[in-house]
């Protein structure tokens, strides 16, 4: 077990909210306490940001992982690209800063395959920089998925509210970033199976050894015997039954407007959406300034803030870090299991 992991921490898109944010959480004293960071990114942009926040960076550069000394709770910043990035627009869908924030993101996994950081903990990417910038990924779950060479990944958010104590809410995705036309179709017994099984493993990394899940509705009232749909009779009840068979806790089809509830008040420790929206509302709603996106099923630990680059609010100083402190402190949860 490792007392003080190791996190590589990105940068994000140097347009958006990242820089800040990063800035930020490096001086969150339980950031500090819980391991040892270092940031892929750019030191002038970094600097740049501090001076907006009227902040001291910190950050020791080196060349290679080789070059950490664990010994020592020094944060530290690798470069990556090394070319300038000093006229970059704010705020705005630029290649250039796709292309830079796809190189930490490269640069990180790189690190984590290889076993020179314990995990990675993500700032904001925006999805159209990176199309301007050639890079053929939607975000960062792709690009994860395809270098680490894994065929089944799933978003996993997580929230602890924002009262405390916590009340945390957990959601695994069956589907992401595909049109709600395209939901039911591409719903069947075995990917949700799959589903279920990542999120099973992955809340074992948190600390959940037998984790009580439940399978949300894609129809009101879970069809109402079929009034509204059959996807819960053909398709969803019986993904429940194998499952149970297969040894999984799992019940349902629980109708959306009531299962987020029941798992906030604790009777689940996870909920199975069907679709984006369908998970990601309730997250948003119960806690999104602390929410984080974990991608389960990867060989590594990868965490994210769970807001996007934030081009209206970017280099105002005024982008909240709680998101990114979660993210980091989760990679570290999940890297001394």
């Amino acid at each position: 077990m490792k007392e003080h992991p190791l996190i590589a921490i990105t940068m994000g898109d140097p347009a958006g909210v990242g820089p800040e944010v990063v800035v930020k959480a490096l001086h969150n004293p339980r950031v500090q306490s819980a391991a040892l960071l270092l940031v892929i990114g750019n030191r002038k942009v970094l600097e740049r940001a501090a001076n907006i926040l009227n902040m001291d960076l910190d950050l020791e550069t080196i060349k290679t992982t080789a070059d950490i000394d664990r010994t020592r709770k020094q944060a530290y910043l690798l470069e990556q690209p090394p070319h300038p990035l000093e006229d970059f627009p704010i705020g705005c869908i630029d290649a250039i800063c796709g292309q830079a924030a796809a190189n930490y993101i490269l640069s990180a996994v790189d690190l984590a395959s290889h076993g020179e950081v314990d995990a990675i903990a993500t700032a904001p990417i925006n999805k159209a920089a990176l199309q301007a910038a050639d890079i053929p990924y939607r975000g960062h779950t792709e690009l994860l998925a395809d270098k680490t060479q894994t065929e089944d990944v799933a978003m996993m958010l997580v929230t602890p509210g924002r009262t405390e104590p916590a009340q945390w809410l957990r959601v695994t995705h069956a589907t992401t970033h595909i049109p709600l036309v395209e939901v039911a179709p591409t719903l069947t017994i075995e990917s949700i199976l799959r589903t279920v099984s990542i999120t099973v493993d992955g809340l074992g990394q948190l600390g959940l050894a037998t984790p009580r899940l439940a399978l949300a509705a894609l129809n009101p009232h879970a069809s109402d015997d079929g009034l509204m749909g059959d996807e819960e009779a053909h398709i969803l009840a019986p993904t429940v039954e194998a499952a149970q068979q297969l040894g999984f806790n799992l019940e349902g089809p629980i109708p959306a407007d009531t299962i987020f509830l029941r798992a906030i008040q604790g009777e689940f420790d996870a909920v199975i959406a069907l679709y984006h929206d369908q998970g990601h509302i309730p997250i948003k709603t119960h806690g999104f300034e602390r929410a984080v996106n974990i991608t389960l099923g990867l060989p590594i630990i990868r965490t994210s803030v769970d807001h996007g680059t934030a081009f209206d609010i970017a280099w105002k100083g005024i982008a909240q870090e709680d998101s990114l402190v979660e993210a980091i402190l989760l990679a570290a949860q999940m890297a001394i299991k």
